[in-house]
């Protein structure tokens, strides 16, 4: 892969929206989707993505793929699957001269830039914990060998909220490595009839190449760059603190629905999500309003509810917006 280049905040944004007006061609709606996938995209995270069957979940990931020149690899994930279908395992081969076997490391699928995890959550947790050490440190060991992944490098994961039979819920160790939670929400009226539009006639639209790896991960290091206020940080972390029922500073909905607040990886995912939203926005300095509009996707996966919030049917969702409403913005 070329080296990347050095991009100003003016390269960046017109490069983000080239990105997000491509797959837009395809994609019906859904803005704020492409707009989260995106963010994680940049920041070199993962994305966890849910919705019911037949929102196009899948169909975004394939259209960013496409509008990224980047390796992209899917797997479908299954409860027989094993975690060497993931990472790929060593074989045994004939040698050159045919006398003797030789060990040859055969990779599997996640030995790609973009991979889509598909119906992750169908797998079982032994599976599904092969793309730990991936995600978390963009390396696979096989047979006491390490082998690094090539930067750029993310997954995509889909999961179905409905569907609970034959279905193995993600561990909060492993949820907590995805930077977002993106819920795929139903379309509105004139949505579904561009969709119908665009997917029942003689051809379909596709998304044309826009940028590739080089640029995604210069993107992503201007971000990396962008300087964040002392009172923005100073908030971010007050934030993360007020989502846990045993502090202080905790709101009421926090001490009543709350069993476990967000981890530092939330507030990592804040700053960063933060960071290139304001990039997007063409702005160098990350505001209160990019924090907020990151937050929900940022702390929905990390927030525990306890057995009173779950029976009220209390939202992940209506306690960050609650948390953001009532913490004050300086102290």
């Amino acid at each position: 892969m070329a080296a990347a280049e050095q991009l100003s905040i003016e390269q960046f944004s017109r490069l983000a929206r080239a990105i997000e007006s491509e797959v837009k061609r395809v994609i019906v709606g859904q803005d704020q989707v492409v707009r989260g996938v995106l963010i994680c995209i940049l920041s070199g995270r993962h994305a966890l993505l849910e919705g019911v069957p037949g929102l196009g979940k899948t169909m975004l990931i394939r259209t960013m793929a496409d509008a990224l020149d980047l390796k992209f690899a899917r797997i479908q994930f299954t409860p027989d699957m094993q975690p060497a279908d993931i990472t790929g395992t060593d074989i045994l081969e004939d040698s050159e001269d045919g006398r003797t076997k030789v060990r040859r490391f055969q990779h599997g699928p996640v030995f790609a830039n973009l991979l889509l995890a598909d119906e992750i959550n169908r797998a079982t947790p032994k599976t599904q914990s092969a793309l730990l050490e991936a995600m978390a440190e963009k390396t696979v060991t096989v047979a006491n060998r390490t082998y690094q992944l090539e930067p750029p490098f993310f997954v995509l994961a889909t999961q179905n909220p409905l569907e609970m039979e034959g279905t193995y819920p993600l561990p909060e160790a492993q949820l907590d490595r995805f930077m977002f939670k993106v819920n795929v929400a139903f379309p509105s009226v004139n949505e579904l009839i561009g969709i119908l539009d665009r997917t029942t006639g003689a051809s379909t639209p596709s998304a044309q190449k826009v940028a590739d790896g080089a640029q995604v991960v210069s993107m992503g290091q201007l971000a990396l760059n962008t300087p964040v206020a002392t009172h923005v940080t100073d908030y971010v972390a007050r934030l993360i603190v007020a989502t846990h029922p045993e502090t202080p500073t905790a709101s009421e909905i926090v001490k009543r629905y709350v069993r476990y607040g967000a981890s530092p990886r939330g507030a990592q995912a804040l700053i960063l999500g933060a960071k290139i939203n304001a990039l997007l926005e063409g702005r160098f300095n990350v505001a209160f309003e990019d924090v907020a509009a990151v937050a929900a996707n940022a702390l929905r996966h990390r927030l525990l509810l306890n057995f009173e919030g779950i029976a009220e049917g209390i939202s992940p969702d209506t306690v960050v917006a609650e948390v953001i409403k009532t913490l004050p913005k300086t102290v």
